[in-house]
């Protein structure tokens, strides 16, 4: 068993809610492919980077799709809050904030008024100094 795997707690809650009467043969893996969908669920990686002990992605993804549209994960979102008595909480990124400290230091612009020298001194131009380097010593 995995790190992130279905314990055999959250395992005898959730496999009742399975859909088992489905034509053809009796899916005989379900677990498997529940901790492969939680693993690129968790990872954030794409299908094709799941290990291959979950088994292949392409069974993985397309149980993942058809359970979505069958409205399955509903219920057993369902399930495992009722399984916890409703002790369960759920964290995306969408409610994670970060520390103030985190985002590194403020930015500060910093304005500086030299009203003191501007009175007192000649006026000095670019354009003035620019002439008098470009001249030719000949």
């Amino acid at each position: 068993m995995a790190r992130y795997d279905l314990t055999d707690f959250e395992w005898s809650v959730i496999e009742p809610l399975l859909p088992m009467d489905r034509r053809g043969p009796k899916p005989q893996n379900n677990r498997q492919i529940l901790n492969g969908m939680f693993f690129i669920l968790r990872a954030g990686s794409p299908w094709r980077d799941l290990p291959e002990r979950y088994g292949p992605y392409t069974t993985v993804y397309n149980r993942f799709n058809r359970w979505r549209k069958a409205g399955i994960w509903d219920c057993l979102m369902d399930a495992i809050v009722k399984a916890h008595d409703g002790k369960v909480q759920m964290i995306d990124s969408s409610i994670v904030r970060v520390h103030q400290h985190a985002s590194g230091p403020q930015k500060k612009v910093e304005i500086v008024v030299w009203a003191e020298a501007g009175a007192g001194s000649r006026r000095k131009s670019t354009h003035a100094s620019t002439r008098k380097a470009a001249r030719s010593a000949s």
